[in-house]
């Protein structure tokens, strides 16, 4: 059996930081794959810091053609234009670093940016932190209906017997907030847009929940009226310019991923988009699959 990343569901890091890369022109797989052992050192996994390390459809299937999921693919842009829409900044390697410290995040961070700079260019890094009681920065805890431990690995890892088993599915967007105008909604109105109640993270019953409600959006069902779960992880992000929530999220099926965007951005076919959307909108928006420990071993051999 396949192990997964530990960080996927390592919990009580407060400092988080995610990078991006694009490899270079012209570096071959050998030295591509070579570069995976320098950043799973100890310096960069130990100490109390989580590293979860994940790549793009194509730089993947070059290098584990065998061991890649069929639904793998890139992120493709999704709504209108002009309207709800996420963009596509799809990029070659994803790293996500968390610590107990801001400092020591970014001196592993930086570490581990120094040992690929050879093989790949430095295409986007993005700080994170917790929030309060892992609470979004509209004031509404974030993931509350995610998984328990128990139940994570079954959301989001890739079954045994099947390619990739033991790796996971990622999504990972950075959203913009407009607090001021999400602000500006009385609190009842704010709790209609997520539909669920913003102290106590109560969710409303479903002839209470508004139809263009965030939690009604999001939540995708199959054929049977099963729920379809993903394993969040998403930290807010910001300065006082600009801030918003970086969402991360596990799954053991890329096309649970797109179902729940055709559902927040309106293209799902009947007619609705989710609200909170209205209060916030994505910049970038990638696929990525963080394969199990045993197969990121085998490719640094």
């Amino acid at each position: 059996m396949s192990v997964p990343q530990f960080g996927i569901f390592a919990q009580g890091t407060i400092a988080h930081e995610f990078i991006e890369f694009d490899v270079r022109p012209d570096v071959d797989l050998a030295t591509a794959a070579a570069m995976l052992q320098q950043i799973r050192q100890p310096a960069v996994s130990a100490g109390g810091v989580n590293l979860v390390v994940a790549f793009g459809s194509d730089f993947w299937r070059a290098l584990a053609p065998d061991q890649a999921p069929p639904e793998l693919a890139p992120f493709r842009p999704i709504g209108t234009v002009g309207g709800h829409h996420a963009p596509a900044t799809q990029h070659d390697l994803w790293l996500w670093i968390s610590g107990s410290s801001r400092d020591v995040v970014f001196e592993h961070s930086r570490s581990a940016a120094l040992a690929v700079e050879e093989v790949a260019a430095l295409a986007s890094e993005q700080a994170a932190f917790v929030h309060r009681d892992s609470r979004d920065l509209t004031g509404f805890i974030d993931g509350t209906a995610n998984p328990t431990m128990l139940e994570a690995p079954k959301a989001a890892l890739v079954p045994d017997g099947q390619p990739g088993a033991g790796g996971s599915h990622v999504i990972a967007m950075r959203w913009v907030h407009n607090l001021r105008a999400f602000d500006g909604l009385p609190v009842e109105e704010q709790e209609r847009v997520f539909g669920r109640t913003k102290v106590d993270s109560i969710e409303f019953a479903d002839d209470a929940k508004p139809p263009t409600a965030h939690i009604a959006r999001a939540e995708i069902e199959d054929e049977a009226g099963e729920e379809l779960p993903i394993y969040r992880r998403s930290v807010p992000y910001g300065t006082i310019r600009e801030h918003g929530l970086y969402f991360v999220a596990f799954s053991a099926d890329r096309t649970r991923f797109d179902r729940m965007l055709a559902r927040i951005f309106g293209v799902s076919g009947d007619g609705l988009h989710d609200r909170l959307a209205d209060f916030t909108r994505p910049v970038s928006a990638a696929y990525y699959f963080a394969p199990p420990l045993d197969l990121l071993a085998d490719l640094a051999r």
